[in-house]
């Protein structure tokens, strides 16, 4: 929020009053508000107030989902149940949300089966068990499921011979016992080879070389003549059980009977995974892989059980996760029910919306109260917590005679809390500012004892500090480092860096001058979990005369930079000081500079927060933002 004292308060009072009003809606309701969010994968895309809204655009994407936002109960997916295979590997674009979709394709295909990835194994397979020879030599369409169909085609051709996988032998052939003899007594063409490679013996006959190869695990038969193996006795199938080799086999059928009495099974060929009884899910903590699952429910259940957990395919594919992200909280700077609901209904992925409910009215301690239940429970409902703002109207002198009064202190302390508590809110928002350097420890000394009220009732508090130096922080009325010590979250005001009391033109926040105020706060040792980065959803146009001198500036939304630029044909240039676009203009004899708050500026200020591992984000203020700026705060979050 506006950080800029007694100048600044008249700025902060008037934005919050009469500009909030004229940009939010007079009234409002949660039926505006988004309930439902849609995902690709584990990405969120998009939020839409209606389901049927949400689930017309997943269809638009692939791997997509649909969870209300609240409990993120998970109401819609296109995700695939089945998977085809051919020859061990999946076929890419064959997934299917029905068997009947992948029945279709599976039987146009030769050597193929489905995967229901809920189930263990294969729910349909057509794979050869059977090859056709003509002497030594097959053709890439003479594999068959069948010992009739491989005979049938073999009828039409001489000294044919048919090999059953499964047992890797001779099985069936045409030749007469005169053409056997004949073969027998012909040159050795066929040597049996040893796994080191030496021949064991020589053949004439390619059957005989079978048999002797057969006795040898792990030798091949090969023609001497063409310099090929025409048969192995090496065992194509291996099982594996949790990842180490249990047995092999020739035949695929041999080898998924003996997987299936295994748990964690396997088989591999070539590398390829060909049959497995691993659940298709994974659930992991971390990076740590905690449990199986087959289906896509119980996997989801589960994980949600776990902090910072994910579910993953096999394949390596995200689907769910609730690892770290971001917090969003946006001030309102309003106590309107209506300008509040207004705002939060064109939000997007925001986690906590902060009313300007509370203040201090006076020294002695009165609590001026304009916190709306409804608004809580409305909200809540939504998935959106409240964490209400309370604030010292920036009043210099009345702030110290409160923080010289015990008495006082206690009162605002106990009003408060006790107020809190009634909402049912998780906790409260502390904004005190323009305080004299002279009440430094007194104030510390307050923030000590309303944390510690706010937390015997299990609430959190978070306070608001000024971006600063830390050069002449230590001379300031905020010690960062005890005030950290005390709550749960410090959020840093970064913007503000060039105000109305400026003597020159410049940037509400340049994006060097936000990161080093990040660093500056860890130098505090405040710990990266407590720390929030503010950023500005409004800029400063500045005023010059012909001579260059400033003589005025206004602060304006965001969302009415584009407008004004256009109405008076400002000219643009990359500033690399505050790496923003600096507009220009001339209007009535004067000209107006401003440098530009934009969707690609707000990104980049929220990964100066994900660089720098920080809780979250806090915009001042909503309502000065266009809405669709939002759907890229949920899609980076």
């Amino acid at each position: 929020m506006n950080n800029k004292i007694k100048l600044g308060l008249a700025l902060l009072l008037g934005l919050q009053a009469g500009l909030a009003a004229a940009s939010a809606p007079a009234a409002a309701s949660t039926g505006k508000m988004t309930q439902y969010r849609v995902y690709q994968n584990e990405i969120a895309l998009k939020e839409f107030a209606t389901e049927t809204q949400a689930v017309a655009y997943a269809k638009n994407f692939k791997y997509s989902h649909v969870e209300k936002i609240v409990n993120r109960q998970w109401v819609w997916d296109n995700l695939p149940r089945y998977e085809v295979y051919q020859n061990g590997q999946k076929l890419s674009g064959r997934e299917y949300r029905t068997y009947q979709e992948a029945l279709k394709t599976a039987s146009t295909l030769a050597n193929v089966h489905i995967r229901d990835l809920e189930k263990p194994g294969w729910v349909f397979s057509s794979y050869e068990r059977y090859r056709l020879f003509q002497g030594d030599k097959t053709l890439p369409h003479w594999g068959y499921t069948t010992l009739a169909e491989a005979k049938k085609e073999a009828a039409k051709w001489g000294r044919a011979h048919i090999i059953d996988s499964a047992s890797n032998t001779w099985v069936w052939d045409n030749m007469t016992a005169a053409q056997k003899e004949l073969a027998r007594s012909g040159q050795p063409v066929y040597n049996v080879m040893a796994a080191d490679g030496l021949t064991v013996s020589s053949h004439a006959f390619l059957l005989d070389a079978i048999r002797a190869s057969n006795k040898l695990t792990g030798s091949t038969v090969m023609n001497t003549r063409s310099g090929t193996v025409v048969h192995s006795a090496v065992p194509s199938y291996t099982v594996y059980q949790n990842g180490k080799e249990v047995r092999s086999f020739f035949g695929l059928d041999n080898a998924i009977s003996y997987a299936k009495t295994l748990a964690g099974a396997e088989i591999v060929k070539d590398g390829n995974v060909w049959w497995t009884n691993i659940p298709y899910l994974q659930v992991y903590q971390g990076d740590n892989l905690i449990r199986y699952f087959h289906t896509r429910a119980s996997a989801i259940t589960y994980a949600k059980s776990y902090a910072n957990s994910k579910v993953v395919t096999a394949d390596r594919r995200l689907v769910w996760d609730n690892m770290k992200k971001l917090l969003y909280l946006g001030w309102s700077g309003s106590s309107s029910t209506p300008v509040v609901m207004g705002q939060v209904a064109n939000t997007q992925g925001m986690d906590i919306s902060s009313p300007t409910w509370f203040e201090l009215a006076a020294a002695d301690g009165t609590l001026k109260d304009a916190s709306d239940a409804g608004v809580v429970s409305q909200l809540k409902a939504k998935g959106m917590q409240v964490m209400p703002l309370v604030h010292n109207q920036f009043d210099k002198a009345m702030t110290s005679k409160f923080l010289r009064d015990p008495a006082a202190q206690k009162r605002f302390i106990e009003a408060l809390v006790n107020r809190l508590v009634k909402l049912e809110v998780p906790g409260v928002n502390l904004d005190f500012e323009e305080l004299a350097g002279a009440d430094r420890d007194l104030y510390t000394t307050f923030v000590r004892d309303l944390s510690q009220a706010v937390h015997a009732k299990g609430l959190t508090i978070s306070i608001d500090l000024l971006r600063g130096d830390a050069a002449w922080n230590h001379k300031t009325a905020y010690d960062h480092e005890k005030l950290a010590s005390y709550v749960d979250h410090v959020i840093i005001m970064a913007y503000d860096q060039y105000w109305k009391g400026s003597t020159s033109p410049g940037s509400v926040s340049g994006l060097d001058w936000t990161e080093q105020g990040i660093k500056d706060y860890l130098s505090y040792g405040i710990p990266r979990s407590k720390l929030m980065l503010g950023i500005p959803f409004y800029v400063r146009e500045w005023k010059l005369d012909s001579n260059g001198r400033l003589l005025d500036s206004r602060a304006i939304f965001m969302k009415d930079v584009p407008a004004l630029l256009a109405a008076n044909s400002a000219s643009s240039v990359y500033d690399p000081k505050f790496q923003q676009i600096k507009h220009t203009y001339v209007k009535d004899g004067y000209t107006y500079v401003l440098w530009a708050e934009t969707a690609d500026t707000v990104k980049k200020r929220i990964e100066l927060a994900k660089k720098y591992d920080l809780a979250g984000v806090a915009a001042w203020r909503l309502g000065y933002e266009s809405p669709e700026i939002w759907t890229m705060m949920l899609q980076i979050k």
